[in-house]
């Protein structure tokens, strides 16, 4: 099929967005690609679409497990052959899904950078047929980045292996300086290079400092209608502040990898579905959300950097529809910011503390454990070794930047089952144990042959129903026959996990130059910065300074950000008094939508319209309604 045929019956989209088709066609041409889009952009259907035009996998490298497992549930909701292989799995479950894709039985294979090293992997890799090698969030290649990942730097060693499969690197910020970083580090052979304007033509970011951060927080939510994500930094601030919103009759729920799996899901659901109108959440919300509707994305804390602030703030208006990207902040939150980007780089003796603290803990020898994951309490262990939780998160955020541990605080992996007997062994194995004839009966009719091939994700609780007993029965006689080696159980898992990269090190010396330790702090500084001189500046365009910092030279600013737009009230007295004596007029005679008063008056600087729509519903003059239709003063 061609790739609009593709896109048509998987995707159910009519065309591509810019650049999307030619990004595809230079794949088909076995060309290397450097895809800079930003989010929402669509950078995932670039190489899912040439990987589904192609005979062969299409190895996908990503950092996140969420995201990876997000993913391959899509894909396979559209009918897609997908699988992932990460941290956390069961040796012989990632045995058996390198084996499917070796036998043609899967079309994508996500991966963690971490897994290419496994000798397991290596061997496999070369038996694959690939077609394609996609490095999603490509900017983690990079020292001069944000989020570096070693583990990434040991990509290029594909190039070996597969020299004549096409490499796509993609990611939604990158400076020069990553940029360059990226197509060295890959070693792509004169690379494709496809780059969108930082700029996004319907978002205005607006900054507001204020004494009452909540109080602004309603006015703009207030003023704003439509599906919103508001971010704070704690856990404990995203049930506090969506407790707050639910008091002033603002529909919220809220996120944070500390709750469990079931309550991630449906917290997420309500708000995709627009049961729940605000999302407040830690960061750890929103990587691989497809919601294009977001009309507002609020920062309550200062992010860290403008890169994570761009991919946040991104998440609104992806439509293509106005939207608003906000932050709001006190004159104590800079001071707070600092203090935590201090935080966060550690002193390498108190780097090397945690880490042994870390071995004992797990009781790791040195020289082993390579690739292991082990299920992390993060307050059990900080009681046992006398430590802070805000001196020990940071270090393990250190030590993964230098490829020593993975840390993952939100997985989950469901109940799998994989039967290790074959049909005739098994079949003996009923009529020798006949208690155990039942429940296997049961696990047939309900997963079919697929148990004999691979890993399946199943229910006790299904299962229960089924056999009439309980889950804790259930689980017990599974596990009796995993002890048996009748099958394979993993009981679902949603804990935390670290993961040894390298194997056990000696902590007294550990493998992390010094002089690239104090580099890195120095880099993080200045990204910080950077981010401070974002908000505290008022005279610039938000924009043009967002363009600036990934060197995207410009010489147009917006129109739509706060700074813009206070420009043209200063220049346009006269015409802000014409708009609102307008809009009184209308109102006058009807109630309107802002879209209906906007036709209505046609202006010429729809930004200034919008904005004296804002101050006259703060000044009382007119007010929206529960329907989001603007009438004159307050309604009842």
């Amino acid at each position: 099929m061609s790739s609009i045929e593709i896109l048509q019956q998987y995707w159910g989209y009519t065309h591509f967005r810019p650049p999307q088709d030619e990004i595809i066609q230079a794949v088909i041409e076995k060309r290397d690609v450097l895809a800079i889009l930003p989010t929402g952009g669509g950078k995932s259907i670039c190489f899912q679409v040439p990987a589904l035009m192609q005979e062969g996998v299409c190895l996908v490298i990503t950092p996140l497990i969420a995201l990876m497992q997000d993913q391959v549930k899509q894909l396979k909701q559209r009918g897609i052959a997908a699988v992932a292989v990460h941290a956390g799995m069961h040796p012989r479950e990632i045995d058996i899904t390198l084996d499917n894709c070796v036998y043609g039985k899967q079309k994508f294979l996500y991966v963690s950078p971490e897994r290419l090293q496994t000798d397991l992997f290596k061997e496999r890799v070369k038996r694959m047929n690939v077609c394609l090698v996609a490095i999603d969030e490509a900017h983690c290649i990079s020292q001069w980045g944000y989020d570096f990942r070693p583990p990434y730097l040991q990509i290029a060693e594909l190039r070996e292996v597969k020299p004549d499969v096409p490499f796509i690197a993609l990611t939604a910020t990158a400076t020069t300086l990553v940029k360059d970083d990226i197509i060295a580090k890959l070693n792509l052979y004169k690379p494709a290079l496809f780059q969108k304007s930082f700029a996004r033509e319907n978002l205005s970011f607006v900054v507001r400092k204020t004494e009452t951060k909540e109080k602004k927080l309603l006015e703009v939510l207030r003023k704003v209608p439509g599906s919103a994500i508001v971010y704070v930094r704690s856990r404990k601030s995203t049930a506090a502040l969506a407790e707050f919103l639910n008091k002033n009759k603002i529909s919220a729920t809220f996120y944070h990898a500390g709750l469990t799996h079931l309550e991630r899901m449906s917290r997420q659901e309500e708000w995709i579905t627009n049961q729940r109108r605000v999302m407040v959440a830690t960061n750890a919300f929103g990587m691989g959300i497809d919601k294009p509707d977001v009309r507002v994305v609020v920062h309550m804390d200062l992010p860290e950097n403008l890169e994570s602030y761009y991919q946040e703030a991104g998440r609104a208006g992806r439509d293509g529809s106005r939207s608003y990207a906000a932050i709001i902040f006190h004159e104590v939150d800079v001071q707070a910011l600092e203090k935590k980007v201090q935080q966060s780089q550690p002193e390498l003796d108190s780097l090397k503390k945690i880490y042994q603290a870390i071995a004992n803990h797990f009781q790791v020898a040195e020289g082993s454990s390579q690739g292991e994951s082990y299920d992390f309490d993060l307050d059990g262990f900080c009681k046992k070794f006398s430590f802070k939780a805000t001196d020990v998160y940071p270090a393990l955020k250190k030590l993964e930047e230098f490829g020593l541990l993975e840390f993952n605080e939100s997985f989950y992996r469901p109940s799998l089952l994989h039967f290790t007997f074959d049909k005739k062994k098994l079949y003996e194995f009923q009529i020798a144990h006949e208690r155990f004839d039942l429940l296997i009966k049961a696990l047939l009719r309900l997963y079919g042959g697929e148990l004999y091939s691979d890993f399946t994700p199943i229910s006790e609780n299904q299962i229960g129903l089924m056999m009439k007993q309980s889950v804790s029965t259930i689980k017990l006689e599974l596990g009796q026959l995993h002890n048996l080696q009748v099958l394979v159980y993993e009981p679902v898992n949603e804990n935390p996990k670290i993961t040894f990269v390298l194997a056990r090190q000696d902590a007294n010396r550990l493998p992390i130059d010094r002089k690239e330790f104090d580099r890195r702090r120095e880099l993080h500084l200045t990204k910080m910065e950077a981010m401070k001189n974002y908000v505290e500046q008022d005279h610039r365009c938000r924009m043009q300074v967002i363009q600036e910092y990934f060197d995207e030279e410009t010489y147009t600013a917006c129109g739509m950000c706060d700074v813009c737009i206070s420009k043209r009230k200063t220049e346009n007295l006269a015409m802000l008094k014409d708009y609102e004596d307008q809009i009184l007029y209308l109102l006058k005679q009807k109630p309107m939508t802002v879209e209906d008063l906007e036709t209505a008056v046609d202006p010429k600087e729809k930004e200034l319209f919008i904005d004296v729509v804002r101050e006259m519903v703060d000044s009382a003059q007119i007010a929206y309604d529960e329907f989001w239709v603007l009438r004159l003063g307050r309604p009842n």
